[in-house]
């Protein structure tokens, strides 16, 4: 059974070595999460590391799938640091496991991230996706709008730049 966690810093300190597991499983098959390949797996563990401190400072919150002690998938929310800004937040590092692909592990991932948003008084999410990826499939199903793409943005794990679709989803507030 599937079971959706939202991890505390300390939480996030003891599973860094499994979500650098599917970091470096993500990059290594071409998907574009902000990295370039080849991904050290402890630099990865690092990373997720230094997201601890972000967590416990309250500016980030990550999410993860997980079956046992298995990291199956992650998603973050990365709250808008400025007071104008105090109502959306960005939506990151959707992530699953290719071997937990096609079960709704994503969706449900999304999902759990899009009613804490709303419970948490955010009505507008953002986020940004390589063009033409899976997840634009996941997004669009969920009810998010497309706003537009933007040529050569980002860089795909193999250095090419690739262009980025962005979404906004309005959330209903509390």
């Amino acid at each position: 059974m599937t079971e959706i966690v939202h991890v505390s810093a300390p939480e996030l300190v003891t599973y860094a070595d499994e979500m650098a597991e599917l970091l470096v499983e993500t990059v290594e098959e071409g998907s574009s999460v902000g990295f370039l390949a080849p991904l050290d797996r402890e630099a990865a563990a690092g990373w997720w590391r230094e997201r601890a401190g972000e967590t416990g400072a309250g500016r980030i919150d990550t999410w993860i799938a997980r079956e046992g002690a298995r990291v199956l998938g992650t998603i973050a929310l990365v709250r808008a640091p400025l007071p104008n800004a105090r109502h959306r937040a960005e939506v990151a590092k959707l992530m699953v496991r290719s071997s937990a692909r096609g079960r709704g592990v994503g969706r449900t991932l999304l999902d759990a991230v899009e009613a804490y948003a709303a419970s948490e008084g955010i009505t507008l999410l953002i986020l940004d996706t390589e063009s033409g990826s899976l997840a634009e499939q996941v997004y669009c199903k969920a009810g998010w709008t497309r706003v537009g793409s933007v040529p050569g943005y980002a860089a795909d794990p193999s250095g090419s730049l690739r262009p980025t679709t962005f979404y906004y989803k309005q959330l209903a507030a509390p």
